[in-house]
């Protein structure tokens, strides 16, 4: 239980700094000299809201990957629509952006738990290849 909250804390951390990243570029190439602390509150907020929701998101489990992806994507973005509609992001942050930055974040979180899955699958296959060298030992 105490793994499951670590993770869902770094996993809300990561994309928070993603997220502020993200929104530094745009600042960045805008040519804005500014970002309001108060955003910064608010980015981590949405992401708290986005990881809690995923938790019971995940429970509307699929048999269609791409209905599971829809189903994902289409909540972080009503997540990111109510909280920019609530703190006015779209007075300085272009809706198409904010798109972006949700695809680009989804993505790269998508990509971390392949990798995540893939080693878990590397580690469970080292522990059932050891497991079948012990009874194998045992037996001859």
């Amino acid at each position: 239980m105490m793994n499951k909250i670590k993770r869902i804390i770094v996993n809300i951390m990561v994309t928070t700094g993603s997220a502020l990243m993200l929104l530094a570029f745009f600042a960045v190439i805008i040519g804005s000299k500014t970002v309001y602390v108060h955003t910064f509150f608010e980015i981590l907020g949405a992401n708290i809201v986005i990881h809690c929701g995923y938790i019971f998101v995940k429970k509307f489990e699929s048999t269609y990957a791409v209905l599971e992806f829809f189903l994902d994507f289409s909540y972080l973005v009503v997540v990111l629509v109510v909280f920019a509609l609530i703190f006015d992001w779209f007075s300085s942050i272009p809706v198409w952006y904010l798109v972006i930055m949700a695809i680009v974040i989804y993505a790269f979180g998508f990509f971390i738990n392949i990798v995540r899955m893939k080693k878990d699958a590397d580690e469970l296959n080292e522990l059932l290849q050891k497991h079948k060298n012990k009874n194998t030992n045992t037996v001859t």
